[in-house]
């Protein structure tokens, strides 16, 4: 087993505060430390994963990229959950939307997660896992979109191991009460169960699978700003 530093993770003991947002883009941790946190300091910069850590309203509070689709946030949030004694992680990213009722912009509080990935297969269970969000966590953000006025829903999201797919079924996902598709919300669930540990994902709607709509790159790194405040109101 690793020890700190970790594999991915450069941090020493104690660099990381025991709560951290997570984006999948490190540009957009970079974006969220120097727009909210007093005082960042730079924890992690391996494989330009970038994290940061620094005090918000007084509480110290880590953010950090997590990559693209279930492999590489496992890794991520395994080693934050098992070696740096992380309790909390919140992932604040992007999803395409089902929902023919969410706009771009919307936020969803992903209360449980489905998958196409054999992530959950390494357990061994007699069964299939459902998994799903803390509910303090879950509850908390509710609140706080209500609090501020930010459009939202709470639901089921696709975690899906395809970007590109060859046979696209997003139909059946949406006879299910799918609310959008997302690529991470599943092994973080799986990981935090595994470890005992919290977390919820923060979805903005950056694409509309049924109307076409789209945002671009720079779109999604610096104005999603609505799921960084209602994930910091957490800490």
């Amino acid at each position: 087993m690793a020890t700190i530093p970790t594999p991915h993770i450069g941090a020493q003991k104690g660099e990381i505060a025991q709560t951290v947002i997570m984006a999948g883009d490190p540009l957009r941790a970079k974006f969220m430390a120097e727009s909210y946190l007093d005082d960042p300091v730079l924890f992690n910069e391996v494989r330009g994963m970038l994290g940061y850590t620094g005090t918000w309203q007084g509480k110290r509070v880590s953010v950090m990229g997590h990559g693209m689709g279930i492999p590489s946030i496992g890794i991520y949030t395994y080693e934050l959950f098992n070696f740096y004694d992380v309790q909390t992680i919140i992932r604040v990213g992007s999803a395409g939307a089902y929902d023919p009722d969410l706009k771009l912009g919307d936020l969803i509080l992903a209360m449980g997660a489905c998958t196409d990935s054999n992530y959950g297969a390494q357990f061994g269970l007699p069964g299939t896992f459902a998994p799903i969000a803390d509910f303090g966590l879950l509850q908390g953000a509710a609140e706080a979109c209500e609090r501020l006025g930010i459009r939202y829903k709470v639901g089921n999201v696709l975690s899906s191991d395809v970007f590109y797919s060859d046979n696209p079924q997003s139909d059946k996902w949406m006879k299910m009460g799918v609310l959008a598709v997302e690529m991470e919300a599943s092994a973080l669930y799986m990981n935090a169960a595994r470890a005992g540990r919290r977390a919820l994902v923060i979805n903005t709607i950056s694409d509309h699978i049924l109307t076409g709509e789209v945002t671009t790159s720079e779109q999604r790194r610096t104005t999603f700003t609505k799921m960084m405040e209602v994930a910091l109101s957490l800490v």
